[in-house]
């Protein structure tokens, strides 16, 4: 990767409210940290830096870091975290990772799929992209912006995994080798569900039976549902047994006393 120009001022204020007048100024709040010097707050011009990212493949970028009144007159050093205002997208702060042109570093690179799969093409297959980003370890110089993944020659059923990757020279990819970063699958499809079974209303089998007794004692057969007779029969049983004399449930009636004459 190459190395891009970029002008940086040193920074004295840290407090929020200081911090939100600078950037009413056009400057957005960086820092810059890494094994080389101690942590050094630093403000950028807020157009340079959104300029940079927008010409950017990705946010991995590397840059010749000019700090005015510093002591070293450039600083590469790559962006290592870009923090986004949530509604508008503009940039609100910046970190930036120092490192040394002789010493490999370790990033996480974005992986793009290039081409149209033959299982895509041919067969109506969905491409399932899995990874989008990877690890890996170079030197400064070597970084890639990105991984590029022809998936042209992917049937349904296949994949690519990240040992099938091609890294460029000097580029170093970590991780498991049989993890699947892009792979073909067959088209889903919608899979109507079996209304659940209707349920039953209840009807006259769901209407409990009453057994009737006779006089003598002996259970009358269950009356069918809709049977006229059965509900006048019930009724003339149930008369009868009420007027029986002697029935212990009936209630007697007081004997009515005879006026004595005087």
């Amino acid at each position: 990767m190459k190395s891009v120009p970029l002008q940086a001022y040193q920074r004295s204020q840290v407090r929020r409210g200081e911090v939100k007048k600078l950037r009413a100024t056009g400057r957005v709040p960086a820092v810059i940290y890494g094994r080389l010097a101690q942590p050094q707050n630093l403000e950028l011009n807020s157009k340079e830096i959104a300029d940079l990212i927008n010409r950017s493949v990705s946010e991995n970028i590397l840059v010749d870091l000019a700090v005015e009144n510093d002591a070293r007159a450039k600083r590469l050093a790559l962006v290592q975290d870009i923090q986004h205002h949530p509604l508008d997208g503009n940039v609100l702060h910046v970190d930036f990772h120092e490192v040394a042109e002789d010493e490999k570093i370790t990033v996480m690179v974005p992986v793009k799929a290039e081409g149209e799969a033959a299982g895509v093409k041919n067969n109506g297959g969905v491409l399932e992209h899995v990874v989008f980003k990877i690890k890996i370890r170079s030197l400064p110089k070597d970084l890639p912006e990105q991984i590029v993944v022809d998936v042209t020659p992917l049937e349904i059923g296949k994949a690519i995994h990240l040992g099938d990757l091609k890294a460029p020279t000097g580029v170093e990819i970590l991780g498991d080798k049989h993890l699947t970063v892009v792979a073909v699958a067959l088209p889903r499809t919608e899979v109507e569900e079996t209304p659940a079974a209707t349920e039953a209303v209840p009807g006259a089998a769901d209407v409990e039976m009453i057994k009737e007794k006779k006089e003598d004692g002996t259970e009358a057969a269950p009356a069918k549902p809709g049977d006229k007779g059965a509900a006048k029969a019930g009724d003339k049983g149930a008369a009868k047994a009420a007027a029986k004399p002697g029935d212990k449930g009936a209630e007697k009636k007081p004997e009515a006393k005879a006026e004595k004459k005087k």
